[in-house]
């Protein structure tokens, strides 16, 4: 039997319980960068850290399923979220590389976070006021934004792998 047989959900179940892992593994980075570093997060960094916690939620349930359609809507679920996160963290990319004149990163997402009852219940990893233009850390010379846009884009292209193959089941 080979890792992508599909007789068996077991593979796309794993691979669920590792794009959780991948994101809670973002998360605590975020939190270093920080708590530890002292790096202030952007309201556009928040909003991928929801993105990140939807993503790890729905995959780490999804993955406790064994029946096809709910490992499908996991799948599908994980792949809407990550893109949403892809989209923020690839306009927070493009707001760095060509900042605007007056610097504007979208403090009306901060107001929609504010009334997310999410931020009620954990204020102090997802309080933040930075610079969404500003680039305080790299690492080989991408930025966070940079590194969430490829991470989240490596959360989606995986969700479009396990949809196709929970798809062949049929």
């Amino acid at each position: 039997m080979s890792l992508f047989s599909t007789s068996s959900t077991h593979w796309q179940r794993r691979a669920l319980v590792l794009l959780s892992a991948v994101c809670l593994a973002m998360l605590a980075s975020g939190l270093y960068l920080q708590h530890v570093v002292g790096l202030e997060p952007c309201p556009m960094c928040i909003v991928q850290r929801y993105a990140l916690v939807l993503v790890a939620l729905v995959a780490g349930l999804g993955s406790l399923g064994a029946r096809r359609h709910i490992l499908l809507s996991s799948a599908a679920l994980v792949l809407l979220t990550a893109g949403f996160g892809a989209f923020v963290a690839a306009r927070q990319s493009w707001l760095q590389w060509y900042p605007p004149q007056i610097a504007s990163c979208g403090r009306d997402f901060y107001g929609m976070i504010e009334t997310f009852p999410l931020q009620r219940v954990i204020p102090m990893i997802f309080k933040g006021g930075g610079d969404c233009t500003k680039v305080d850390w790299t690492f080989l010379g991408l930025s966070i934004a940079n590194w969430s846009f490829l991470v989240f884009s490596m959360i989606c292209f995986s969700a479009v792998i396990l949809i196709r193959s929970l798809r062949q089941r049929r």
